[in-house]
């Protein structure tokens, strides 16, 4: 008989369907440390965790309690350029040359900034490989990107940058604002909304993260050059677990770097509020405006990858994962955000005024359907 779990925290009684698939999760579904919070219309509705932090002590999981996000990485860097759009300082379908001189080399002169947040600018790999020291010292990528050609020309296919993704938009970023983009997250976004959400991880919040295990080797793993190149970075670091079985990014090295497409570490709270923040009014007006929305919400890559597994309908917008059942469905097609390697999971929504956040220590595959399970609770809550 299954251990019954012990889980923290408040559930609003119209949620309650999410309180029981989230303590489902544990009981048959191999949780080991997770937290879920949703807010609408501003308001927490659902904050709740439970489980182990760390298996090597025994940590519990708390309200505190952030763990690497891994591609949720990614809509928070969106976040950041919809945030300079919004300014006047950005123009997503400009060239990526008026903020990035040095990026129009070998063929990229004509990409605009657009591509490089819907997947399409032909640069998922390098083929430079790299060190560890040299991702971690952000210039040698920076570096590497303007002297590396397009694999296919761009434009005319997609696929998904797991890792360059976050150095293409963290350079524009940089360029406009002086800021890499994890302080500019941080003096932007995360401490006026007090999120515990770090794009590099203070020295300070070292003991407090999460230890994430890896997931059940693949019985049938996608193979392809390409792809192994790009999430590895060209063999820097194993992802997401080396021979040993130790999550990568599990490196204290690793969290301080803030890895920009996959190194973001955040509670559930810190997702969910961000995302609140951009559809409803959590600590002032929302942060996104409606035409911001009607941009991102606009799906602009979707059906087979260049370089990538077979099609389960993913489809993407300018940065963000957008609705895409059968693999990642949320609530409907005003739904975007990300989810992160492992199973976690953020996301808006402002038909709803939702903001969702998800995070998991216990790494899983093919057919987790724990953060798709919680989704269509939550759902299913609103459509009642």
């Amino acid at each position: 008989m299954a251990t019954q779990p012990q889980i923290h925290g408040d559930a609003d009684e119209r949620f309650g369907r999410v309180a029981d698939v989230f303590r489902d999760n544990f009981t048959t579904r191999g949780e080991v440390g997770a937290a879920v919070t949703v807010y609408v219309r501003g308001r927490r509705v659902v904050d709740l965790y439970g489980g182990t932090a760390d298996p090597r002590t025994g940590r519990p999981w708390t309200p505190q309690t952030p763990v690497v996000v891994f591609s949720c990485t990614k809509g928070i860097l969106a976040i950041c350029a919809y945030l300079l759009v919004q300014q006047g300082r950005l123009d997503l379908d400009a060239p990526v040359t008026r903020y990035w001189p040095e990026f129009g080399q070998h063929g990229k002169a004509d990409i605009p900034v657009r591509w490089l947040l819907t997947h399409q600018s032909g640069l998922p790999a390098l083929d430079r490989p790299l060190s560890l020291d040299e991702v971690l010292g952000w210039d040698p990528v920076i570096k590497a990107i303007e002297a590396q050609a397009p694999l296919w020309r761009p434009g005319t296919a997609h696929s998904y940058h797991p890792m360059t993704y976050g150095w293409l938009i963290g350079e524009v970023i940089h360029r406009i604002t002086g800021q890499l983009p994890g302080a500019f997250f941080r003096d932007a976004l995360a401490t006026p909304l007090g999120l515990r959400t770090w794009l590099g991880l203070p020295a300070g919040e070292r003991d407090s993260v999460a230890w994430n295990l890896a997931p059940a080797p693949d019985p049938e793993p996608f193979v392809d050059p390409v792809a192994d190149r790009g999430i590895t970075m060209g063999g820097a670091f194993a992802f997401p677990a080396d021979d040993a079985g130790l999550v990568s990014f599990n490196d204290p090295a690793i969290q301080a770097a803030g890895i920009p497409g996959a190194g973001a570490v955040s509670t559930a709270d810190g997702l969910a509020r961000l995302y609140a923040a951009c559809v409803s009014p959590v600590a002032g007006p929302p942060l996104l405006d409606p035409a911001s929305v009607d941009d991102a919400t606009v799906v602009r890559s979707r059906g087979q990858q260049r370089h990538g597994p077979p099609d389960t309908g993913q489809r993407w917008g300018s940065g963000f994962l957008l609705h895409s059942p059968p693999a990642r469905p949320l609530l409907g097609e005003r739904s975007f955000g990300h989810d992160g390697a492992g199973g976690n999971l953020a996301f808006g929504d402002d038909a709803h005024q939702v903001g969702f956040g998800y995070v998991v220590n216990q790494m899983q595959g093919m057919g987790d359907e724990r953060a798709n399970l919680l989704t269509a609770a939550l759902r299913s809550c609103l459509d009642d």
